[in-house]
């Protein structure tokens, strides 16, 4: 890292504080929100690449610049994740050390060393654009597949992520940018659809009602020290929250009586299929122990063992956790093969009620893999 470290040092003290703010107001804002830095300034900044952070939850690049005194500062600014960027087609190739950069985007509120890209240009390749897809086709990661195997279960063995979020720029005066899936952009801009219509990026609020150990609880995760958030350590938050959050590819697979899910934030679940109950005496874990059967065309999973922690935010959940999935493969409106995970949690000791929902994921538009997670605060390899 070339990176000043008392720069380093001071921006991870604030990194620290407002991402535990930023968590506990909203888990959708975590990585996507502007409350590091202000929206309302833009600057320029040009100078020499002099190193990259090709990581999630956001990738950095640093680069020496001078400053209006003459002295010379190093600068750390913050782009997407690497999973994302990847999906469209970025690559570490791109950031050539030693070129000339420069970098267009926001200022950080307290850190003058850190910025915000939303432009940036390197030697004499074209300006990119934080949501620039350089891979506008990525119909060769999504090749002709049978929909079933030869047993005739479904098959839903592949690498799977949910459509990326892009931002639009409604023509409407006034209107700012939006985040919206990659197919909907074309459409919002041109006025076609109005971005009131688009789904919402993120994870978003989810109602359950707790029990006045459930709110105890909840009440700790508000005020719990930053290093004690899985989001902040790079850890997976739970199996319901990073399946979809933040962009990440994830992978399923079946050998024999089991079918495997690897997430790509390094958690590994393993569903043992034709088992009638779990077994006892389960080592509690935040993956849990997964049973499996098929209804029909849906693949149905039952989990429990669950170590204590956290479903998404500031929503607790004990060891009594007991979460039902329902995994169906269906065609969206583009005739693509979706693959649509119903869910419901219970747990007898913080709930009241059920924690619902769902998502959709495609067949990604680029290899599984575990991209490196180091947060400024914390470390995490």
């Amino acid at each position: 890292m070339l990176i000043n470290r008392h720069c380093l040092d001071k921006l991870s003290r604030i990194t620290s504080m407002l991402l535990l703010a930023l968590l506990s107001a909203n888990p959708a804002m975590a990585h996507h929100g502007f409350g590091r830095f202000d929206p309302t300034t833009e600057i320029q900044i040009e100078g020499t690449l002099t190193d990259l952070e090709f990581v999630n939850p956001h990738s950095y690049v640093y680069f020496e610049t001078v400053a209006s005194d003459g002295a010379v500062m190093e600068m750390g600014c913050e782009m997407r994740a690497a999973t994302v960027l990847r999906r469209s087609g970025w690559s570490s190739e791109l950031f050539i050390e030693g070129a000339h950069i420069v970098v267009n985007g926001n200022p950080h509120r307290d850190d003058p060393s850190s910025c915000y890209v939303e432009t940036l240009a390197i030697g004499e390749a074209p300006t990119l654009e934080r949501y620039q897809q350089l891979n506008e086709d990525d119909s060769a990661q999504r090749p002709e597949r049978a929909l079933r195997l030869s047993d005739g279960t479904p098959n839903i063995s592949g690498d799977w992520a949910q459509e990326q979020y892009l931002m639009a720029q409604p023509k409407a005066v006034g209107a700012r940018g939006v985040l919206v899936p990659k197919t909907m952009v074309e459409s919002i801009e041109s006025g076609e659809i109005d971005s009131g219509q688009a789904p919402g990026a993120g994870w978003g609020a989810r109602p359950v009602t707790l029990t006045a150990a459930g709110e105890a609880a909840a009440e700790v995760l508000r005020n719990e020290p930053p290093e004690e958030n899985p989001r902040v350590t790079c850890q997976i938050t739970s199996i319901l929250f990073d399946w979809v959050f933040d962009g990440p590819i994830n992978r399923i697979s079946r050998e024999g009586d089991s079918i495997t899910i690897e997430y790509g934030r390094d958690l590994v679940r393993t569903i043992v299929m034709n088992m009638d109950s779990h077994p006892a005496n389960i080592a509690l874990s935040r993956s849990g122990h997964s049973i499996g059967r098929w209804e029909d065309d849906t693949l149905i999973v039952n989990t429990v063992g669950f170590l204590p922690g956290r479903l998404a935010g500031n929503v607790p959940h004990s060891d009594q956790l007991h979460i039902t999935e329902r995994f169906t493969l269906q065609s969206d409106r583009l005739n693509r093969v979706v693959l649509q995970r119903e869910f419901q949690a219970e747990d007898a000791v913080y709930f009241t009620d059920l924690y619902s929902g769902n998502d959709n994921v495609l067949l990604a538009d680029a290899p599984f893999a575990v991209d490196e997670c180091k947060e400024l605060a914390f470390e995490y390899k």
